[in-house]
């Protein structure tokens, strides 16, 4: 990898991670280096500016804060191929991002990097656009919108918790309606997010499928279903006078849905790239940690592998 131009973002209004962003610039320009440093966060977008204004291209972008900043990152980069360093600093859980331990020795960090030595992955995204009428019309009506983890439908109002009514065909088949809380469409990534908090599955990154997950729904016999990559799950509001049904993507805010139009979802056609450093890295070790499996509330001695 080269390291003639990086994008660095840090967690805006978190003082730490912006240290950590400002310190790894400084030692990159020293390298000679083109850094451009911004915050990203609810009011802070840096990323059109960013792309509109490199000069070359940017070889690669490095990331502090939690889940929510590094899904921010795979919106915006995705379709530019940019590999993403995640580091975890003021976020949470953290399922997408590296310990900001791995970053204890910068300077060795960058000869990594310049030596290719480490890993890429891959991760699936979605796309939705919004179309009007009949599943034939294949004109969107708006913006093409990305996600890494999710795409949600549901109502939202100032006023009132609202219950949706919405159809859902899966390759213009009807295959259910939904009384509830909204409805999510998730990738394997996003299947440890809002959709496990749903009771959805926990699905493997390394997979590629399309996870359909009711939020709260008022029948027992509406179900989580997994679907393959190819899928085009279409999701249509019903009986929705006051225009409060809305699309978001990983929890920020998309568009608008109005009764006669639906939102057509499916696999996009660009995918996350995420740095991985940890040389003994597990899918399985992170569940464990994030997810506090394996006895973490009685810890048994594991006597009987010897």
């Amino acid at each position: 990898m080269q390291l003639k131009q990086v994008i660095i973002v840090h967690k805006a209004t978190n003082r730490l991670s912006q240290q950590w962003a400002e310190q790894c610039a400084a030692e990159l320009e020293a390298l000679g280096c083109e850094v451009l440093l911004g915050p990203s966060g609810p009011k802070d977008n840096p990323y059109p500016v960013f792309l509109a204004s490199a000069h070359r291209p940017i070889d690669l972008a490095i990331v502090f804060g939690g889940d929510g900043t590094a899904l921010a990152a795979a919106r915006h980069l995705a379709t530019a191929n940019i590999p993403i360093l995640a580091v975890n600093v003021g976020g949470h859980l953290g399922f997408l991002t590296e310990s900001s331990e791995e970053l204890s020795d910068s300077q060795q960090v960058w000869q990594r990097l310049l030596h290719d030595r480490f890993a890429v992955q891959q991760r699936m995204m979605l796309q939705a656009q919004v179309h009007r009428g009949h599943r034939t019309n294949l004109e969107p009506m708006s913006d093409c919108f990305l996600a890494l983890n999710e795409m949600c439908v549901k109502p939202a109002s100032p006023d009132r918790m609202i219950t949706s009514i919405l159809e859902m065909e899966i390759d213009g088949e009807v295959v259910d309606q939904y009384q509830g809380d909204g409805l999510l469409i998730s990738t394997p990534t996003g299947s440890t997010g809002y959709t496990v908090a749903s009771g959805g599955p926990i699905v493997h990154p390394g997979m590629d499928a399309l996870i359909v997950t009711p939020i709260c729904p008022l029948s027992l016999s509406s179900r989580p279903i997994v679907l393959p990559p190819g899928s085009v799950v279409s999701v249509w509001p019903l009986a929705d006078a006051d225009l409060n049904t809305k699309l978001w993507m990983d929890g920020v805010l998309s568009t608008a849905i109005w009764p006669g139009q639906r939102v057509d979802v499916r696999q996009a056609d660009c995918m996350a790239q995420f740095i991985v450093l940890r040389e003994n890295y597990s899918y399985y070790r992170t569940l464990r940690g994030k997810l506090a499996w394996a006895g973490a509330r009685i810890n048994y001695t594991n006597n009987h592998r010897n």
